[in-house]
Formats: C-alpha cells, structure tokens, sequence
C-alpha cells in the first residue's frame, strides 16, 4: 500500500480543495491529511472561519481521505512520516522547495494549485 500525507488548514472548503485532495490521493492508496489544529492557526497567525472540529468533520466526510491528523508544529512533518508510514508527500506548488528534506525519508511531490481559486481570495471578494 502506497500512503501519501499532505498538510493545510482547509478552512472555506472549495472546489481547488477537492481537486488537490483527489489529486494527492491519485499519488497513492491511502491519504493522510494533517490538519492545521486553532491553536497551530493562532501561532502562524492565521484565523479560520470553521474551527478545527468543524473542519475535521468536513475533510473525514471526502471520499479521498482516509485520515485525518492534527498539525500542531512546524517541525512535526519527519514524525508523522515515521509515523504513518508514509511513501509520498504532498504540498501545492506553491511551497515548492520548502520541503525538500523530506526527500531523505519519502518521495516529495508538489502539485499545481487550482489558480482561480483560493480560501483568500473567498475572503477578499465577500469583504468587498
């Protein structure tokens, strides 16, 4: 079995959300999707509109994930890889390089992001 992890706080859940999870889950057969937890949020300085729970609950209920885990650091993604027995990891192409060393542990992949789309640009056009 081929298990691939990605990571976000898939907060406003749209259809690029979809695309990239259906995508991940394409790299593999099994998705772990590490999610960022309120407090994680907090500390990056980010604010969701759906709490944690509520966002768990959105992402265990798409076909494509398996699991669902809580991302509480920065520095957490080498145990989770240990962890969960993971052989591929997923960030949208925007993080591109920034996870490179990952690759002394499993395969690195970074998919294009869905451009029309995004939780900030949701956030700008209703505040306008």
């Amino acid at each position: 079995m081929r298990r691939v992890i990605t990571y976000g706080t898939f907060d406003l859940l749209h259809y690029g959300h979809i695309r990239l999870l259906q995508r991940c889950k394409e790299q593999g057969d099994y998705l772990v999707v590490a999610l960022s937890t309120d407090a994680f949020n907090a500390a990056k300085g980010k604010k969701s509109y759906f709490g944690y729970e509520d966002r768990k609950r959105m992402l265990e209920a798409i076909r494509y994930v398996d699991l669902v885990i809580p991302e509480e650091s920065w520095d957490q993604k080498v145990r989770d890889v240990r962890e969960y027995h993971i052989d591929v990891f997923v960030m949208g192409d925007d993080w591109k390089g920034k996870f490179d060393n990952l690759e002394d542990y499993c395969e690195v992949v970074y998919l294009a992001r869905t451009p029309e789309i995004s939780t900030t640009q949701i956030k700008t056009d209703l505040s306008s």
